[in-house]
């Protein structure tokens, strides 16, 4: 049973879930009332880390999960834990400024990256395997 893995997609949820804590802070300190997203730009950057923290799950999930099944548990959550690392790397960088959202961004874009490569080539091995 992949428990490192499923240890590793929990913390994602909640990491994600935690991101929309500097919105609401964004939006008491510039008064801006929901549904407004634009207006300050400390809000919209919150809601942009949140977004794309968003927009990069599908990838990332899926790639974790096979990477885990096909290839090794405590391998594909080592990754994942990465991936969770960049993506705060990311938010500390860009709640600060849109510019500093550099770093985190490529680190948790390559352990994306190397999630689905270590999930294609945990599926293909397989699939060659049993023709």
């Amino acid at each position: 049973m992949p428990h490192l893995t499923a240890l590793a997609t929990l913390l994602a949820v909640l990491f994600y879930a935690l991101l929309s804590v500097p919105i609401g802070q964004a939006r008491k300190k510039s008064g801006i009332k929901a549904p407004t997203m634009v207006g300050d730009p400390e809000l919209e950057r919150a809601v942009r880390v949140q977004m794309n923290t968003l927009e990069w799950m599908p990838i990332f999930l899926p790639a974790l999960w096979l990477a885990a099944i096909y290839v090794s548990d405590p391998a594909a959550a080592a990754i994942g834990l990465v991936w969770i690392a960049g993506r705060a790397l990311y938010a500390r960088g860009y709640l600060e400024a849109a510019e500093k959202r550099g770093r985190g961004y490529s680190i948790q874009a390559v352990a994306a990256v190397l999630l689905w490569v270590v999930a294609l080539f945990g599926v293909v091995h397989a699939t060659l395997r049993g023709l």
